[in-house]
């Protein structure tokens, strides 16, 4: 399997996907949205898009299967999956605020070989395959070179069902405010995850995460030579819900900042 080639197809995919929600944003209204559950919700535009690259996934690799948010395919590949999010940021797209972004990345086994993101409104294409680096339409990209956590940008996302750990979440929050260039919440954690790859970013934490919030974007940092983790320092960030990445420079300072707040 050429992995390079194949990214490329799947960034061709990505770009398509986005031009119709991009085309879609333009007359949407809130009657259009569904409700999975508390603040959770779902549009034509999810459905559809996810739809749309499945179709054109499975002419790419057909005996992959898919891990797919809206669950519009239930087949499961012995050795290749697809995890898609074909619409990060959903609330921001239903009030047409940017950014959403379109995220698909492909696990062989258990490890992410292939991610793509690509932020919509902006026409960013973030790519990258197993040690074939990290790229932005185009351009090698690499994490920040930011050294101290005073210096550091920093992303998360809010938690929006999941209300367990929001007391000490509140505390990191404050503790960060406190030290460091300020904190950013974009409602995207694919775009965050990309903005950390490229060095818009230091790092990013966030619990109540899904697969295919940050499969992608695990492998983009990584190979433009970040570090992802769980709270705890193991690898258990995929499908354990929790993450914390960023540039070398600052990873286990932030890590160790994280897991006093988070973890028990």
């Amino acid at each position: 399997m050429n992995l390079n080639m194949l990214t490329l197809e799947v960034c061709e995919i990505a770009k398509k996907t986005g031009g119709f929600i991009r085309n879609e944003s333009a007359k949407f209204t809130a009657e259009n949205v569904e409700s999975k559950g508390v603040h959770n919700f779902v549009t034509y535009v999810d459905k559809n898009s996810e739809k749309q690259i499945i179709k054109e996934l499975e002419k790419l690799l057909p005996e992959a299967g898919f891990i797919a948010e809206e669950g519009t395919s239930s087949k499961k590949g012995e050795v290749y999956n697809w995890i898609i999010d074909p619409l990060d940021g959903t609330t921001n797209f239903i009030h047409g605020l940017p950014p959403f972004a379109v995220s698909i990345a492909l696990m062989k086994e258990n490890e992410i070989v292939l991610g793509v993101v690509y932020e919509v409104m902006l026409n960013e294409c973030f790519y990258a395959w197993k040690e074939g680096g990290a790229w932005l339409n185009g351009r090698k990209i690499s994490v920040s070179q930011g050294a101290t956590l005073n210096e550091s940008l920093i992303a998360t996302g809010f938690p929006y069902t999941n209300y367990q750990k929001i007391d000490p979440f509140m505390k990191s929050i404050e503790h960060f405010l406190k030290e460091s260039h300020g904190i950013r919440r974009l409602g995207s954690a694919a775009t965050d995850l990309a903005y950390v790859a490229c060095g818009r970013f230091e790092t990013f934490y966030e619990y109540g995460l899904n697969p295919w919030d940050v499969a992608a974007g695990c492998l983009l940092i990584t190979e433009a030579g970040g570090r992802v983790s769980d709270f705890n320092g193991k690898d258990n960030y995929l499908f354990g819900g929790e993450m914390v990445a960023g540039n070398p420079h600052v990873f286990d300072e932030f890590l160790r900042i994280v897991s006093e707040y988070l973890t028990d």
